[in-house]
């Protein structure tokens, strides 16, 4: 039958996840670090998503769909609500509460006293948000950027030396920022001479954003600059 249901942009979508959370029924969920529409079945075509997209990626078509089969959608629900000590607060893996076991037998650092060390910090510019530096700032000439998610810098304990040190660090969460990084950062290859881009995200589907921002950028400043991203466990590893 026609009727009207979302249609998910995915080269606007900075793969948040709060459209997953918005649907109360189910029908949307992550994959590869994009929001999808899932099932035509339970989506209902009221679009409680659309508010909750940062991006504006969710918009109303007319074609050929699945009739919204509200049965199923209320046992899906029943289904999800049994489970709900499993399921995570939001349908994403970034809010899943845990606690990490450190064993210092795996550290591959020597443990030493507070008074003893001195660690000093690798920043070499301010502000750090993206959403707040200057796209025109001094300090991005013949940068070398790090553009990370917030949580990394408190996961891995060696941050500051290994991936800040002779870098401009640019920061954000692309799952609470109500913003698109991309067009900041598009401005800010654009009009600096950009050496190089190392982009950090934690290894949740919703820091899939970050990683999506940066790849719009590039594609918008039409420049060539070598990037790399790495990932980061909640445990604190580096696991890409």
């Amino acid at each position: 039958m026609i009727r009207k249901i979302i249609k998910i942009d995915e080269d606007k979508c900075n793969g948040c996840g709060l459209c997953v959370a918005a649907c109360h029924e189910g029908a949307i969920g992550m994959e590869g670090g994009k929001a999808k529409l899932l099932r035509d079945d339970y989506c209902d075509g009221l679009g409680d998503c659309l508010p909750a997209c940062p991006t504006n990626a969710i918009t109303f078509i007319e074609r050929e769909a699945l009739a919204y089969d509200e049965e199923a959608v209320k046992m899906n629900m029943q289904k999800n609500s049994q489970k709900k000590d499993d399921k995570l607060p939001c349908g994403c893996p970034g809010t899943n509460a845990k606690t990490i076991n450190k064993k210092d037998t795996n550290s591959p650092y020597v443990a030493v006293s507070t008074e003893t060390i001195k660690m000093e910090s690798e920043l070499n510019q301010w502000p750090v948000q993206i959403k707040l530096v200057p796209t025109n700032a001094p300090y991005f000439r013949d940068a070398h950027l790090l553009i990370a998610a917030d949580c990394t810098a408190f996961s891995y304990g060696n941050f500051h030396h290994k991936f800040m040190k002779n870098k401009i660090t640019l920061i954000g969460c692309p799952k609470l920022d109500n913003i698109d990084y991309s067009e900041k950062l598009r401005d800010i290859l654009k009009v600096n001479n950009i050496k190089s881009i190392t982009v950090i995200r934690m290894e949740v589907p919703c820091c899939g954003g970050i990683t999506n921002a940066v790849i719009n950028a590039l594609k918008e400043s039409e420049k060539i600059i070598p990037w790399q991203v790495v990932t980061v466990s909640t445990s604190g590893e580096i696991i890409l």
